[in-house]
Parts: C-alpha cells; sequence; structure tokens
C-alpha cells in the first residue's frame, strides 16, 4: 500500500502529526512506523526488586515504543519559549505558544483534565532568586505525571488505531526519495509515501545522523547538557514546588562564568535508571497520584557545553563521561553531597546512614572520579546558591546521582516549515536538534500536520 504519509516515530512529534493528520481528514492514509513497543507492552524489568540494573534489552522499553521517552517521564508540559528548545525560531514565537496550548487542550481532553497548570509568574520567588544570583524562567506548567501521562497517551491511541497504521517494533533501516514521494525499508519490507516525516527521538540520535548523510542533509553540531540528579527531603523545596511545581533556575558561576541550570524537577517523586544506546544514565519522575508520593523531591543540575572546530562530536563527549560511570559503579554512582566536598568516596554505610533515603538502588561512589573538574565545580557552586533559596540543599546528607546526560540530536538544517532541503521530507521533534522538551516536540507535530494540509493536500 502507498500511504500519504510516513511517519517514523511513535514519539510525541510522531503521535500529535498522526493525529493532527487524521483529525483534519479520517480517510487519509498514514503509517507510523515505531521502533519500540505498544504502550501495554513497554515493561521494563527493573523493579528495584528483582533486578538491580539494566540487563540492556535489544528493545529498551523506556527510551523506546508508543510514547517515546516521554511516556515514563512526569509528564510536564511547559509552555514557554524561554526554553525547551529553539521552536519559535522557525515558526515565531506566539505560534509555537498557541500550538503549545493548543496540545495541552488535547490533552486535558484525553486523560488530563482535573490537572493542575501551574505558573512561575510569582513576583516574590522571583525576587527571592534574584536577590541570590538566580533567574527563574517564565513557564506554565501543566503536570500530568507519569500515572496520568499513560493514560492520556492511552486514549490518543484508542482514537488512533482504527484510522491510522501503526507499525510497532518496526525499525526503520533507511529512509530513500524516490520519483513520487519517499520510502522506508522495514527489513525486508518496503513501504511508500508521497510525503514523510522523522520523529525519531533522541534515541534515534546516530540513526538520524545516518540519514542526513544518505540523503545529504546539513547539520550543524549540538550542545550536550551533563550533570547529576540531586534527591533530598521534599520540604527543602516546598516553597518552590507547591507554586511552581516545575522551577527552572539559571544560574551563572562565579568561577568560570558558566550556565548551571535546574532541570525535570519531581516533587515527592523518584529517581530512576534511563538507558540511552546501552549507556546507563539517570533521570527522574513524579506521579500525580498521592499514594504513589515519597518523601523526596528530586531535579537534574545540569551545565550545558557547545564544542567548536574542530570538534563536533558532543554526544560522543557526553557518551564517555557516562560510559566512565557505568564502568566504575555498573551503571548509576550516588554520593552524598557532604562525601562530595570532604574529597572522599561515598559507601555503603554512609549512605544507610543519610537522613536522606534513597529512591534509586545505585553504587555508592565518587563523582569528581567521573565528572571533569570544571562542570563539577559548577554543580558545586550551584548547589551552595540554591542553599540560600532553599535551605537545606547543601545539607550533607542530599545525595547526588551520577551521570544525567541530555544527549541532543545534531541540529538538522530545516527551513521555516521543518522541512529539510527535499520538499515533502520534514525532521520534526528531539532528533531535529531543534526541540528539546515534550511540549516543543508535541507542537512541531501539529504544525507540520498543519503546513501539509494547507500547502499540499489543499492544492
Amino acid at each position: 500500500m502507498k500511504y500519504d504519509v510516513l511517519i517514523v516515530g511513535a514519539g510525541p512529534g510522531g503521535i500529535f502529526a498522526a493525529y493532527e493528520l487524521m483529525n483534519n481528514d479520517p480517510e487519509k492514509k498514514i503509517a507510523v512506523f515505531e521502533a519500540g513497543h505498544p504502550l501495554e507492552k513497554r515493561k521494563c524489568p527493573i523493579d528495584g526488586k528483582k533486578v538491580k540494573s539494566c540487563i540492556h534489552c535489544k528493545t529498551c522499553a523506556i527510551m523506546k515504543g508508543f510514547g517515546g521517552a516521554g511516556a515514563f517521564s512526569d509528564g510536564k508540559y511547559n509552555i514557554t519559549n524561554q526554553f525547551g528548545g529553539t521552536l519559535y525560531q522557525h515558526i515565531g514565537k506566539d505560534t509555537a505558544t498557541e500550538l503549545m496550548e493548543y496540545v495541552d487542550k488535547l490533552n486535558l481532553m484525553h486523560g488530563g483534565e482535573g490537572t493542575r497548570l501551574y505558573s512561575t509568574t510569582n513576583s516574590e520567588i522571583r525576587k527571592l532568586c534574584l536577590q541570590n544570583g538566580l533567574h527563574l524562567l517564565d513557564a506554565s506548567v501543566r503536570h500530568l505525571g507519569t500515572d496520568i501521562n499513560y493514560v492520556v497517551l492511552q486514549n490518543l491511541y484508542e482514537k488512533m488505531k482504527d484510522h491510522v497504521d501503526f507499525y510497532f517494533d518496526a525499525s526503520v533501516d533507511k529512509v530513500e526519495k524516490t520519483e513520487d514521494g519517499y520510502a522506508v525499508f522495514v527489513g525486508d519490507e518496503r513501504y511508500e509515501g508521497t510525503y514523510c516525516i522523522i520523529s525519531a527521538g533522541r534515541s534515534g540520535s546516530k540513526w538520524m545522523e545516518t540519514v542526513c548523510t544518505e540523503l545529504k542533509i546539513p547539520t550543524l553540531s549540538n550542545r550536550v547538557d551533563i550533570g547529576v540528579r540531586v534527591e533530598l527531603p521534599a520540604e527543602v523545596f516546598s516553597r518552590l514546588t507547591d507554586e511552581l511545581y516545575e522551577s527552572k533556575i539559571v544560574y551563572r558561576t562565579e568561577k568560570f562564568e558558566d550556565m548551571v541550570r535546574t532541570f525535570c524537577m519531581n516533587p515527592r517523586g523518584v529517581v530512576v535508571n534511563e538507558n540511552t544506546n546501552g549507556i546507563i544514565t539517570v533521570n527522574g519522575h513524579s506521579y500525580e497520584d498521592p499514594a504513589k508520593h515519597t518523601n523526596n523531591t528530586n531535579f537534574a543540575l545540569l551545565v550545558s557545553k557547545h564544542f567548536s572546530e574542530p570538534f563536533h562530536d558532543s554526544n560522543g563527549y557526553g557518551e564517555s563521561i557516562a560510559r566512565l560511570s557505568n564502568m566504575l559503579g555498573g551503571g548509576v554512582m550516588v554520593q552524598r553531597f557532604g562525601d562530595l566536598i570532604r574529597g572522599r568516596r561515598s559507601t555503603k554505610t554512609r549512605i544507610e546512614e543519610s537522613f536522606v533515603t534513597p529512591t534509586l538502588s545505585a553504587t555508592p561512589g565518587d563523582l569528581s572520579l567521573v565528572m571533569p573538574k570544571r562542570i563539577l565545580d559548577g554543580i558545586i557552586e550551584m548547589i551552595y546558591a540554591l542553599d540560600k533559596i532553599a535551605p537545606g540543599t547543601a545539607d550533607d546528607d542530599t545525595l547526588l546521582y551520577g551521570v544525567e546526560v541530555k544527549f541532543y540530536n545534531m541540529e538538522v538544517e530545516i527551513d521555516e516549515n521543518l522541512e529539510t532541503c527535499h520538499k515533502g521530507l520534514f525532521v520534526i521533534g528531539d532528533c531535529s536538534g531543534v526541540t528539546h522538551s515534550l511540549s516543543h516536540a508535541s507542537a512541531s507535530g501539529i504544525y507540520v500536520a498543519r503546513y501539509l494540509e494547507q500547502e499540499y493536500f489543499n492544492r
């Protein structure tokens, strides 16, 4: 069968592109190819009891499958142009905001009703940050929670499954330009379409590099974010999280003038493993259901590193640091802040005697043997700065998990319509290197679907 639109990847970008195309015309022939499993089959064997560390499944159920890597995130949709990507540079700030708000409405329509929309416009907290050299970024934050986010994805799939052909466990090996469109190859199977949307997510970064090379699509090296995940008693950050939920705070270090920022804050959440191309890093989740709340809050502290000539492999740099952590700790390492600043490794006994109970079983170790000094110095500075607005952050028992790495695709050269140099071939979501969040990735899918409808299908 020949399709009107081929979509590679069933993450947020691919899902919302398919949804909008279907919504505009239910008879349109749409195929979505996903390397991972259907949502109900996405089960990670790491449950904290029977399996303690990653066993390197053939297909990672956390990173791949319907919903993408965001399916088991804490379901935060940040409506803002101040962070989460640079989509607005292509389509304009007003359009980007309108599309993120539209995505928010769709989430509410499909199971997210009753969840809270937070705002970071609290002037007192902003003032407190500024008085201490910290900068609070603006955003409206919809928190679905990992549990409600799962329900929303289930409902979206139920609505689309009879109108869209989903191919799961279908890793696309190649994308080929044809005389009248595009073809994708899954093993020995060939599927043709008039238009093609690639939304392969962060886990498809290496594959995307190959596609760009084969189709001669220009790319630029992107950044990599390297840091740790902080876990501390929920009460320490309650003033911020109760009012803002997600507080994106940026700090410029005195020593190197590097930018350090908070990322992915999870009030009363859990710290989790994440597998990216066989490398084990750390992340965080939180739930809307109070019964699943913990006594801890976790968030990442990240330092962005950009590289210039002659080095281009920013992801490779991040991978090398993560692999070192995996080599020393057999996966994720954990260290008490007090041990770090005293120059000693954490031990199992010190962790057990800590007043903060870890929510992830990780190997006690010494992050100074893994993290570059400049990055670690910046993180320590940031912790002391945060301690001024949230006293207790710099407590000896605050836990630091490492490493957390956010791998970004090299930035694919796309125009104002997210179209490549090949007409009818679009690159959206995190695999474009343009979006870095659920809201921006989802909005990019809606944008391309509307553009196709207006500029191609209505001709």
